[in-house]
Formats: C-alpha cells, sequence, structure tokens
C-alpha cells in the first residue's frame, strides 16, 4: 500500500515546529515514538501527530497532563491530570473559510519546489523557507501552478524574490528543505465568537458518544497560527463566550504561536 505521507514529510512536520521556542519537544518526540508504534494506518498517524503538535501550547498550561491513549477516536486523547482521567477532544476553529482550499494548494506546490531543490542539492539549499507572495498570482490553473513552483524554486536558488515571489526569509535546518508561508500580523483580523460557539455546538451533539469511562471530558478549540486559514489577531465580541452551554467540563481556546489561551468553561 503507498503511503499517503512519507517518513520524511512527517520529519519536517516536526522540524517546523522544533523552530518555535515554546515547543517542549522531550514530550512531544515520546508522543510520536508511541503513536509510531501503534497500529493506525499512516493518514492517521500523521493526523495524531499534527494534533499532539498543536496541542504543545496547553501542555505548557497544563504541564502536569500525561497522555495515555493517542489512539482512541472519541474524544481524541485519554490523559491523566491529577490522578482524574481526562477526555481531551481536539477541534480547530478555522477562521478563513476562503483560504481552506488556497493554502491546501499552496502546500502541494511547497512540496513540488521542495522536491526540486532536494533532487538538485539537498546539502546546498536545507533550510525553511518563509515566503510572501504577490497578491494577483493564481492557482486555478495547472499552468500557473508550474509558474509559481518555478518562481519558488528560482528564488531559493537565486536568494531573492523572483516571479510572484515577493519576499523571502531563511532559517537554518539541519537536514532538508521546507518551504512555508511567510506569517504576517493583521491587527484587524477578527475571529467572531460566533464561530466558536457554533463549534461547540457541534461537538455538543457528539458528546452524548464520547468514551463515558472518563472522570472528565475536556473541548481544546485551537487556532492554528501557522495556517493562513486559521490564524487571528483578537476574538470579536468575546463576552458572548460567557454565555455558552455545553456538557463538557471544561472548555478552552488557545492559539499554538504565542501560547495564548482563553477558558470559556471552567
Amino acid at each position: 500500500m503507498k503511503k499517503t505521507f512519507s517518513d520524511e514529510d512527517l520529519v519536517k512536520n516536526m522540524s517546523l515546529y522544533h523552530l518555535n521556542r515554546h515547543l517542549k519537544k522531550k514530550p512531544i518526540e515520546k508522543y510520536h515514538r508511541s503513536i509510531d508504534a501503534s497500529a493506525l494506518h499512516d493518514r492517521e498517524k500523521y493526523k495524531k501527530k499534527a494534533e499532539i503538535l498543536l496541542l504543545n501550547s496547553f501542555m505548557h498550561h497544563f504541564p502536569d497532563v500525561k497522555f495515555e491513549n493517542f489512539t482512541c477516536e472519541s474524544p481524541d486523547f485519554i490523559a491523566k491530570l491529577n490522578g482524574k482521567k481526562i477526555g481531551i477532544e481536539l477541534t480547530e476553529v478555522i477562521n478563513h473559510l476562503e483560504m481552506k482550499k488556497v493554502e491546501s494548494c499552496l502546500n502541494k506546490i511547497f512540496r513540488q519546489a521542495e522536491i526540486l531543490l532536494e533532487q538538485e542539492d539537498t546539502t546546498k539549499y536545507r533550510g525553511v523557507y518563509f515566503l510572501e507572495f504577490n497578491t494577483h498570482f493564481k492557482l486555478d490553473n495547472p499552468q500557473f501552478q508550474q509558474e509559481i513552483i518555478l518562481d519558488i524554486y528560482k528564488s531559493i536558488r537565486k536568494k531573492k524574490p523572483v516571479g510572484c515571489v515577493k519576499k523571502i526569509r531563511k532559517s537554518s535546518h539541519r537536514r532538508n528543505v521546507f518551504i512555508t508561508h511567510e506569517y504576517t500580523l493583521n491587527l484587524f483580523d477578527e475571529l467572531c465568537s460566533e464561530k466558536i460557539l457554533e463549534l461547540i455546538e457541534k461537538k455538543n451533539e457528539k458528546f452524548p458518544y464520547y468514551d463515558n469511562s472518563v472522570d472528565e471530558c475536556w473541548l481544546v478549540i485551537v487556532s492554528d497560527m501557522n495556517s493562513l486559514a486559521s490564524r487571528y489577531t483578537f476574538i470579536q465580541n468575546r463576552e458572548h463566550l460567557d454565555e455558552v452551554k455545553s456538557p463538557f467540563h471544561k472548555i478552552f481556546h488557545l492559539e499554538n504561536l504565542c501560547g495564548n489561551i482563553t477558558s470559556i468553561k471552567s
């Protein structure tokens, strides 16, 4: 069976987060090894590893939490905290739905550019490249996609922006080539509180089907700040979150860049 994600892709995913100074590397690596040893399909292993990375900020706020089961589905993880068995359901809130498709397409383009550079000389080009693009480029045509791949390839080779690439910044990496988006902070990039409340309502409907052997079940809503589709600057009408009603014992919203966490229900 052909692997959906290669081991190399997983290494790159992990390595990008190693650049984040907030990362608790030792427990993350241990948890990833545990997932690797499971009977999950490669696609599910990748999903679980990515979820654990998103939970890194959560582990800084709850340093005593110990994850015990990574292969369960409802909830996503089982952990121990203060003598209690805690079920943790993790879900990402998408702030920019229109960017989700664009980001998915860009990630495929990044991978093709990485392959070109690695085939030429991995040692010469290895590093993490943060790219910012001009706003006029198109993604809906395979021909344009090939042009973008070549522009990225040429920009990295020449160490300066080419074509649709507006800015390029490099960070060191000891093994591979990794291309990602440049994070730009928009002071007016709001996350509507109604999106969070809608997400909680959807999870409330599934609550009766979760593992009832746990002492408590927590809902952790994540804004993945490394994602164009998920990032935000502030929560609009944050006071509306005080009105939430849910069978979950605790509900948190956190972002994984600076580790800010909001307690919605405690």
